[in-house]
């Protein structure tokens, strides 16, 4: 079994059994495998030690990080390094699809840092390696799961214009605690990101954290503002801390509850809920490519 890295607010407090995984395993597994260490390709998966990395691969999905590993925004719960940003890598988009030739990726997601320090927000990169994938990998699905450009609609449009198949901006976190987790963003802004992604008609997609204190309350809440501006896709997973110097775990929820929010999400109306303490915005990604109604 693998122990993720989680560090609880209160050492003594025993993580709960769920929230530990098997190591991975299978043919198609071994085989990305091989190649990620052949060939020192870059996926989010494996540098955020995602406990899903076993079975996403086994399934032909990998997510790949974009713009570099920096971020200008200093969010609690992330363990992003925060600060000023190299310089934007012009070639990244033919790096990154010929590394999804290479793993043979059947479908791909795609996230960024956020890039405030640049006017166009990263969307030309953002762009330019969404048409390049689908000139190396024809067949390759994709998700991108992007920043909210600081409101700055001319460069979300970017993106949505080269029409990836699905299209991805986390809450995060429920409304009362936004300030708190995401301290540059805001609740209404990624509401408004994902009104337009959906008003496109791309499939929309987003996802929250649970464990930063939230009440039951708070979450049906953010599941209604949701569902209200047109997403069609909801995660919903467990926040794991990922050191002493982040936001801390203030509750461990348990896989009865999130089973209840996913039977509230599925009334409400939501094509798929992804509901679990190991559930992360790429889990199952392959499966949510349904017919748009």
């Amino acid at each position: 079994m693998i122990e993720l890295p989680v560090i609880s607010a209160n050492q003594t407090q025993r993580k709960p059994d769920w929230l530990r995984v098997k190591l991975p395993v299978g043919k198609e597994y071994r085989h990305v495998r091989g190649l990620v260490d052949e060939h020192k390709l870059h996926t989010i998966c494996e540098s955020g030690n995602c406990p899903n990395m076993g079975e996403c691969w086994g399934a032909g999905t990998a997510t790949f990080m974009i713009l570099g590993n920096i971020c200008t925004r200093s969010c609690s719960f992330c363990a992003v390094a925060t600060g000023r940003p190299l310089s934007v890598d012009l070639d990244e988009p033919n790096r990154v699809a010929n590394s999804v030739k290479l793993m043979q990726v059947k479908h791909c997601v795609i996230t960024s840092v956020d890039r405030d320090d640049l006017k166009d927000g990263g969307s030309i990169i953002w762009a330019e390696t969404i048409n390049a994938i689908r000139r190396e990998s024809p067949e390759t699905t994709l998700e991108t799961l992007i920043p909210d450009f600081k409101g700055q609609w001319d460069n979300l449009d970017r993106v949505l214009a080269v029409r990836p198949e699905v299209v991805s901006h986390n809450l995060e976190t429920v409304r009362r605690l936004t300030r708190e987790v995401r301290i540059q963003a805001k609740y209404d802004r990624s509401l408004e990101c994902l009104r337009r992604i959906s008003e496109a008609g791309i499939r929309t997609k987003s996802g929250i954290m649970l464990g930063f204190g939230e009440t039951e309350e708070d979450v049906i809440e953010a599941m209604q503002d949701l569902y209200n501006v047109g997403v069609h896709i909801l995660t919903i997973g467990q926040y794991l801390q990922p050191t002493k110097a982040h936001h801390p775990v203030v509750e461990w929820v348990t896989p009865q509850q999130f089973e209840k929010y996913k039977e509230i999400g599925l009334k409400m109306g939501f094509k798929y809920v992804e509901s679990g303490p190991l559930v992360r915005s790429s889990y199952h990604a392959e499966k949510h490519l349904f017919d748009m109604q």
